[in-house]
């Protein structure tokens, strides 16, 4: 990809996805489910859960931390609830099925909770809320993250927890979904990666350095010794993301962070509550007091052009854009994936034409 950044078809991204997991040995459907999810992680403008992804994917399988074709196992389930254990599975199959799984129970009962450890990198949270939002169910997220600790706690100078988001799916009559999703983080690991690639700086606030003072530099992140990111809105991102650790992590029976993590793999857990306004008897206030209070808060002031937008706006907006003109991959982010996929076998070329480069 010589000559900078490139602009490469939704399509043409999604063909790399499943030439590369189907020679790594992913079956049809899984290559499926995890080229539909990267590529749309990538229309909607969060590039680092997008196909940049795939070179830490492609670590884990090769010292057997990711198991291809995996299904969730039912550990136990009472009611509405169920346990599951991912057992390494590829996540983006995973907690597809477990949230399948989630919605069946949920249709069933008026809501369930979905209870799912010890799953592969299960990628952009939101993209949970937004199949549980298709299916008609308010639901939530906690996920926690057993990777290398690269978010330091407020107040403190060194890393001990990683990025832990949290996602929240609000579905609207005759509307897209409310999708909130976010990092408990200043930023999400991914995005630092992205902007390292790139060769900018992060915002202001995002990162300190291994000293613990105050940097921009992404290169921070990736030196050795490491610096860290820094959590979102000061205390309350911490707080945040040590409730993560407790719900995701610890109540689902799966593992909260407790130590420098050295192993490829990137583990979640995660804890996911399904409500069917339908079903509980609210339907009619839900969705009437959403729409007037949506309303309210986008009603612009006198002569004022309205500005205030709703969470997944602004995603909506960018993959309209880049359906049009192609989704950019810089040259850094292309390379790691040439060479991690060489490394399975799958040649550069065969890659550049699925591309359409």
């Amino acid at each position: 990809m010589a000559g900078g950044e490139k602009k490469i078809r939704s399509d043409n991204l999604k063909a790399v996805v499943r030439y590369i997991f189907a020679k790594a040995g992913s079956l049809p459907r899984e290559c499926d489910l995890l080229a539909d999810h990267l590529i749309e992680a990538n229309l909607k403008g969060h590039d680092s859960h997008g196909i940049g992804m795939i070179p830490a994917y492609i670590a884990a399988l090769k010292v057997d931390e990711l198991k291809l074709n995996a299904s969730p196992r039912l550990i136990s389930e009472t009611g509405s609830t169920l346990v599951l254990d991912g057992g390494l599975g590829l996540g983006q199959s995973i907690a597809h099925d477990a949230m399948a799984m989630g919605i069946e129970r949920a249709k069933a009962y008026g809501s369930s909770i979905v209870a799912l450890h010890n799953s592969h990198h299960i990628g952009r949270i939101g993209h949970w809320a937004e199949q549980c939002a298709a299916a008609g169910f308010v639901s939530i997220h906690f996920v926690n993250v057993i990777a290398e600790p690269v978010v330091a706690p407020f107040g403190g100078t060194v890393a001990r927890v990683v990025t832990n988001p949290i996602s929240i799916g609000i579905p609207r009559e005759g509307h897209a979904a409310v999708i909130v999703d976010f990092a408990t983080s200043r930023l999400a690991h991914g995005k630092i990666r992205v902007a390292y690639n790139k060769g900018i700086t992060v915002p202001e606030g995002t990162l300190i350095d291994a000293a613990g003072h105050p940097t921009n530099d992404p290169a921070a992140l990736f030196s050795d010794p490491r610096g860290a990111i820094l959590p979102f809105g000061e205390h309350k991102g911490w707080t945040l993301a040590f409730a993560c650790e407790a719900l995701a992590g610890a109540l689902t029976g799966g593992e909260a962070i407790k130590g420098v993590v050295t192993r490829k793999a990137i583990v979640n857990n995660m804890l996911s509550i399904l409500i069917a306004p339908n079903r509980i008897g609210t339907a009619p206030t839900y969705f009437r007091e959403l729409e007037e209070m949506i309303t309210w808060v986008q009603s612009p002031a006198p002569g004022a052009d309205p500005t205030v937008l709703l969470p997944g706006d602004p995603e909506r907006k960018t993959r309209t854009e880049r359906l049009r003109d192609g989704i950019p991959v810089d040259p850094a982010t292309w390379a790691q994936i040439l060479s991690a996929a060489g490394e399975i076998g799958v040649t550069s070329s065969s890659l550049e034409a699925a591309a359409g480069l």
